[in-house]
């Protein structure tokens, strides 16, 4: 009996240390929107391309600014959704979304991202277009597996895939919109669904 208190005491004690070090309001149903809005904007890239199969495509060109922009809204809406709704969920849990775990997994995350970020950019200015999917999964992997310490542990395995995705296009240069739809859009929803299905469900 006695040894069953303590257990029960230690275990107790364990989930306060995990709250205080790590952020648990990430919502899975934001990942499978992320997902589905990079499905959608892979789509819609790939119309703009075949539909102007026959010009070069160059920095300055209007295809070319209709991508990049394509790229920013759905960036902005992934970022967007994954805020309400992990507001949403944190309200839920009675967790702030502003505290010292969610700082640290924010500074985690933003570091490599922002590094491969510039790096795309520096890649794009150079004309090396055949690298910025590889790159782009990359370090976005190195991005989740570095904030999983400070959240989920499912954030490190998808981390682990987008990093595969990424040195395998490396081979396969030639197909990067579609290692973009497989990292950006499948594994996100993937994940999500897992994420959702484990965590988000029953609250």
């Amino acid at each position: 009996m006695e040894a069953s208190k303590y257990l029960n005491d230690i275990k107790e004690i364990k989930d306060i240390m995990n709250r205080s070090t790590q952020f648990f309001s990430l919502s899975g149903l934001s990942g499978i929107l992320a997902g589905i809005y990079a499905i959608i904007g892979a789509l819609y890239v790939n119309h703009l391309i075949n539909n102007h199969y026959d010009r070069f495509i160059t920095l300055e060109s209007l295809v070319f600014k209709k991508i990049v922009l394509t790229a920013f809204v759905t960036l902005f809406a992934s970022l967007v959704t994954a805020y309400i709704l992990t507001v949403k969920k944190a309200k839920k849990n009675n967790e702030k979304v502003w505290n010292t775990s969610s700082k640290r997994l924010l500074i985690n995350f933003a570091i490599p991202l922002v590094a491969g970020g510039i790096f795309a950019l520096l890649l794009l200015r150079n004309g090396y277009y055949g690298l910025i999917a590889p790159i782009t999964l990359l370090f976005y992997g190195l991005a989740c597996f570095s904030a999983s310490k400070y959240t989920l542990r499912d954030v490190r395995y998808l981390g682990i895939t987008e990093i595969i995705l990424g040195l395998v296009a490396v081979e396969f240069s030639g197909y990067g919109l579609w290692f973009w739809v497989l990292g950006f859009g499948v594994a996100h929803i993937l994940y999500g669904s897992i994420m959702y299905f484990k965590y988000d469900r029953n609250q």
